[in-house]
């Protein structure tokens, strides 16, 4: 999604990215069939926070603003350090970051082993190694970052159950990973939400809000959290 880019670049981009081999989700408007997490956190008390990284933090704001118990999305970079945590530096892709989402979330409503099956299903597609269709480097990348042992023990188990039931037709190159998280400037936030008829957003994240609508009716709800 970097800037510049005229709807008529990203479309052709689309087409060489899905194209050809591609596992699509933004453009095929459908999720992809992944199985209930086996192991998840244990119930907690209070607002729970997790951070996912699986390309534009745009479609990926959007998506879990639409979840009921989510109660918060920030747009983000997560992996490197603070003095690169912006926009102009995290896009040379010579910094350790990648844009990610911040998600506080009532674990009453929503578990964390939830939250990974939206991310996988619909969010993203973690079998595309740094990048994320037309979107190419390692700030583009499918990571995941826990926030304690547990979280880091629900995310290897749901990474070693995907691989199990072969949910994809390659390998998931998710990381698990490291780092503090630094929100990206106002101007990302909510993007989707105040701009829904741009070029980028239209072609790929409003698809997949159709294909999480359709998948997880439960869990939809049509208002934007945050």
């Amino acid at each position: 999604m970097r800037a510049g880019l005229s709807i008529a670049i990203i479309g052709a981009l689309t087409l060489l990215a899905y194209g050809v081999g591609g596992v699509s989700y933004a453009v095929g408007a459908r999720a992809v069939p992944v199985p209930t997490a086996k192991v998840d956190a244990a119930a907690a008390r209070g607002l729970q926070t997790a951070v996912l990284a699986g390309g534009c933090f745009w479609g990926m704001e959007a998506v879990f603003e639409h979840l009921k118990g989510v109660k918060r999305v920030t747009s983000g970079y997560a992996g490197g350090d603070a003095r690169t945590a912006n926009y102009a530096d995290v896009s040379t892709e010579r910094t350790r970051h990648a844009e990610a989402v911040r998600i506080l979330y009532d674990p009453a409503q929503i578990s964390y082993g939830t939250l990974l099956r939206v991310f996988f299903a619909v969010a993203h597609d973690p079998t595309q190694l740094n990048r994320q269709g037309p979107d190419v480097g390692p700030s583009y990348r499918s990571a995941i970052f826990p926030i304690g042992a547990e979280q880091e023990r629900v995310a290897r188990a749901y990474l070693a159950q995907l691989g199990a039931a072969r949910a994809f037709p390659r390998p998931v190159v998710t990381r698990i990973e490291r780092g503090a998280f630094f929100p990206a400037e106002p101007e990302h936030q909510d993007f989707a939400r105040r701009n829904p008829n741009h070029g980028y957003i239209r072609v790929h994240d409003a698809p997949k809000l159709t294909a999480l609508k359709a998948a997880f009716p439960s869990l939809w709800t049509d208002s934007w959290s945050g």
